[in-house]
């Protein structure tokens, strides 16, 4: 990570890793699209919340935009013990009478997916068995119950899996250095320390190698849910399809704001096949304005991360479901033969400074499509203009033309020829996004 931003290009990180892996059937070659159970419940979860969760996705439409995963995250077993026969994890039998395999078949009959929730400790974070030791046979049970997906976490290590410390810049670590050292932190790793090389990296490749075992049975996307420790975006997409860059998400502007600056310098390493993960969508949580719900959308769609709704859809006002059905975002989230995200051009309100509250408020991006994506952000907390000026930016700068086919993304209206440049008034945390479609 870095700590201050000057041009677009000092947001980005080069990479000089080994190539992501590719896995069968396309799986994990695009951002996963779906829905996971936490935000909405925590541990209060049973097939009967999971199905209405997965027929929502269906009556909604929203499975016809890609959104497919149902994911179960914490709290689906048996607390206290594994199977004394077969080792296994035992499905709570309250929650999930059939079994999860027999939950999975029915998310299947419904034409989508169905993910699942472990850690590479002893215990998940909400104490239930974990997977460490485990877990070539949790890999075999999940691919006999017809697991789709696996959100991996990361608690309960135990200590012969300790690591040098490493912080993610954050409150806690306002001042993280470029290779994860932080003022103050004991045990830090020595200078030019190989990551890939570390036990937090071998604990999770353990599991990438036994869901590997069972792929012939079974191709399961695999997400990390390390944290953004370790130095992962180095050692990531060698090991899954997806990789978490921070702490957890919540419900708060200042929460998102705050990922969305970290996820904003580690695009670099996004790509098909692996992707930086700033945590589950809080899209219709808490008490975010329409502007944030559509402005925290809008940055996870662009930075082509995994779009996991976290809420409950059967109370989910329209207003929120047409953000999360935004096509145009999503057709360049999932855009088929172009995998690298959008990027800040220019950085804003912060003037390239470190800022939790102000993230890159310019942003750019190509698509497949025929058409160029910039976004205009209002990190203030107050009305304010933006302009996209198109000699600024990266997709039209080289070009003869100076006046450009313009669409509104959000409403669809086409705001006809624009020359030079196109000015928004935003609301406070609002976002414009605009669809470039040609020269004029």
């Amino acid at each position: 990570m870095i700590n201050s931003i000057s041009v677009a290009a000092a947001l980005l990180l080069s990479f000089q890793g080994a190539s992501a892996i590719e896995r069968p059937n396309n799986v994990g070659r695009l951002p996963a699209l779906g829905w996971n159970s936490w935000n909405a419940f925590g541990c209060d979860i049973d097939e009967t919340k999971i199905m209405t969760a997965a027929n929502e996705l269906v009556s909604s439409g929203l499975n016809k935009l890609g959104y497919e995963y149902v994911n179960l995250d914490d709290c689906w077993a048996v607390k206290d013990h594994r199977d004394a026969t077969t080792g296994r994890i035992i499905p709570d039998p309250d929650k999930f009478p059939d079994g999860i395999d027999g939950t999975a078949q029915k998310i299947h009959d419904l034409g989508l997916k169905i993910g699942i929730y472990s850690s590479a400790g002893t215990e998940t974070c909400a104490g239930y068995p974990a997977s460490i030791g485990n877990e070539a046979i949790d890999a075999q049970s999940f691919a006999e119950w017809g697991i789709d997906y696996l959100k991996y976490d990361n608690c309960y290590v135990p200590s012969k899996w300790s690591d040098y410390s490493f912080c993610v810049a954050d409150s806690d670590f306002p001042n993280v250095n470029p290779n994860g050292t932080c003022p103050g932190l004991d045990n830090q790793a020595p200078s030019g320390y190989d990551w890939s090389q570390s036990n937090t990296t071998k604990r999770y490749n353990v599991m990438r190698d036994a869901l590997a075992a069972v792929e012939d049975q079974r191709v399961i996307l695999y997400s990390l849910c390390e944290w953004g420790y370790a130095d992962v975006v180095s050692w990531g997409n060698q090991t899954a399809s997806s990789w978490r860059m921070s702490g957890d998400i919540n419900a708060t502007w200042e929460r998102i704001t705050a990922i969305a600056n970290l996820n904003a310098h580690e695009l670099e390493f996004v790509d098909f096949w692996g992707h930086s993960d700033p945590d589950m969508l809080e899209v219709g949580n808490g008490n975010l304005t329409i502007e944030e719900n559509r402005a925290h959308f809008a940055l996870w769609a662009i930075m082509k991360s995994p779009l996991i709704i976290g809420t409950a859809l059967d109370s989910l006002p329209e207003t929120h479901l047409d953000i999360l059905k935004n096509s145009d975002l999503i057709a360049f989230n999932q855009d088929p033969t172009y995998g690298k995200p959008a990027v800040p051009y220019k950085a804003g309100y912060s003037n390239g400074t470190y800022d939790p509250e102000h993230p890159p408020e310019f942003w750019s991006g190509s698509t497949s499509y025929g058409w160029d994506l910039v976004l205009l952000f209002n990190s203030e907390n107050a009305t304010a203009a933006r302009s996209a000026v198109w000699s600024e930016i990266p997709q039209l700068s080289g070009g003869n033309s100076s006046s450009y086919q313009v669409q509104n993304i959000w409403s669809g209206d086409d705001l006809g020829c624009v020359t030079n440049q196109y000015t928004a008034d935003l609301e406070a945390h609002d976002v414009a996004v605009l669809k470039i479609t040609g020269s004029c």
